[in-house]
């Protein structure tokens, strides 16, 4: 049976790249799939890269803006509802799939008010604001953290992890070696960057050049620093690449032997599922701290360390890294832990509960 699905979630690769693993799965089984995000996220230059059409809405964040945005945000709800609700009218989707962000609420509502059935994953070990307030009305929930369930009702919640590609656990079968002795560093504060990553690894040069630490770094700066980045590390003396953008973030784990990041749930979740050890530097800012309870849960089991965001200097992650280094025991033992996390056919089971919600409406 051939049926449509209506998927969305937005504004960053966080929420998009999930969503289209479960369509491309969803696709190879013949369904329809059709995409709602705003112009203004990711979500509208990767949707039509994967071969899928989309609609869009207007409506802003809540979260971390000022009180004018949110004012504005506030204001566009009804209207963003309302257009929701004629895309939905429209398409006449089976169910709705929902990775979050500030485009979901609306078509979330819309879908909850069109008797749609909705799905949610909710990767993160808090949900967002959202997910919080649809909870009780979800057709099925689907989380990342055993901890997440209490948030949503018992039998409609599964753990299944979220989406990450086969080439991310295909590295937990071959760990990394050592290139020719070299101890291989990943730096990436996300697509955009970080400034308290930037900064750190940009002090931390002259410590390891000193040390005479046999390092290899590649480091992701975002576009916004790179230039100057480059220049300066291409004149340290270590080796390694400084770049804007990895494109392919899969090989790049495969060739290291730590990561260094932030929190997010697809950092975390590609981290799971790769094996690899990592020194997490939550976002301050995220909401409801979501990235520091997502590192916290890692580092509980020994899967991870975290350094606060105001914490990491140029010192001490010189520090955390030679600490790792050279103690190769507490580097197997993270390896072990963090594959605990690891979830895979994420996005296959989120197609099984669409199919199921899309047979049951139609039924």
């Amino acid at each position: 049976m051939n049926l449509r699905f209506l998927m969305t979630g937005g504004g960053t690769g966080g929420h998009v790249f999930p969503a289209l693993a479960v369509a491309r799965v969803l696709r190879q089984r013949g369904h329809t799939i059709r995409f709602l995000g705003t112009s203004e996220g990711l979500e509208a230059r990767l949707v039509p890269q994967a071969g899928f059409e989309i609609d869009f809405i207007r409506i802003g964040g809540l979260n971390r803006v000022g009180i004018i945005r949110q004012m504005r945000t506030l204001m566009q709800l009804p209207a963003s509802v309302f257009s929701a609700m004629g895309v939905l009218r429209r398409q006449k989707p089976a169910a709705v799939f929902s990775m979050g962000g500030y485009v979901a609420g609306p078509v979330m509502v819309a879908a909850l008010l069109l008797r749609v059935p909705l799905v949610v994953m909710e990767p993160n070990a808090i949900p967002g604001f959202a997910n919080r307030k649809v909870a009780r009305y979800v057709y099925k929930a689907l989380v990342g953290f055993s901890s997440t369930t209490r948030w949503f009702p018992k039998d409609r919640t599964e753990i299944t992890g979220l989406p990450v590609r086969q080439e991310f656990f295909d590295i937990a079968k071959h760990p990394p070696r050592a290139e020719s002795g070299l101890f291989n560093v990943l730096i990436t504060g996300g697509s955009r960057g970080a400034r308290t990553l930037n900064r750190a690894s940009r002090e931390s040069w002259v410590l390891f050049r000193d040390q005479r630490t046999p390092l290899r770094l590649i480091h992701q700066t975002g576009a916004g620093e790179h230039e100057q980045l480059a220049k300066e590390f291409a004149a340290s003396g270590l080796q390694g690449e400084v770049v804007p953008f990895i494109p392919d973030m899969a090989s790049a784990f495969a060739r290291s032997d730590l990561v260094v990041g932030r929190a997010g749930a697809g950092a975390v979740a590609e981290i799971a599922a790769a094996g690899l050890p990592s020194l997490l530097v939550p976002l301050p800012f995220a909401a409801d701290d979501h990235q520091r309870k997502n590192a916290e849960a890692l580092a509980e089991a020994g899967a991870a360390r975290i350094v606060l965001d105001g914490e990491l200097t140029g010192e001490r992650l010189f520090r955390e890294v030679e600490e790792l280094r050279s103690h190769p025991q507490h580097l197997a033992e993270m390896r072990r832990q963090v594959r605990r996390f690891a979830k895979p056919g994420a996005a296959e089971r989120a197609a099984d509960v669409l199919e199921g919600a899309g047979t049951a409406k139609n039924a």
